[in-house]
């Protein structure tokens, strides 16, 4: 008798957490309940942009004040430029032969 009564109560029990679950399911699927799940993950999405585009302009700024020190362009006394360097392929002077025939890969014969 106590085994019948156990897995009748268990058996409710299961059968109301299940109904309960499936409830919660199809709400989370009505057309309401979509929308306000998409304006949400869309609000989300603008925050994460906007705090991106805040952390760019941030680092644009430290960038340009660090261009701005490099080229001297806050100190009260205007400094030179660096001088510039080549690179080593400009200043190698090596003439290569030219060959005495042309090879063009887009000829057809």
């Amino acid at each position: 008798m106590f085994r019948r009564t156990f897995w009748f109560t268990a058996g409710a029990a299961a059968g109301v957490w299940a109904t309960t679950k499936v409830n919660q399911k199809l709400k989370k699927l009505t057309p309401e309940s979509l929308a306000a799940q998409a304006a949400n993950k869309a609000l989300d999405a603008g925050h994460r942009l906007k705090d991106f585009a805040l952390d760019v302009r941030d680092g644009m700024a430290e960038r340009e004040d660090q261009l701005n020190d490099a080229l001297g362009r806050d100190a009260e006394e205007p400094r030179e430029l660096p001088a510039q360097q080549r690179l080593a392929a400009l200043e190698n002077n090596v003439t290569y032969k030219q060959a005495p025939y042309t090879y063009n890969r887009n000829e057809d014969h």
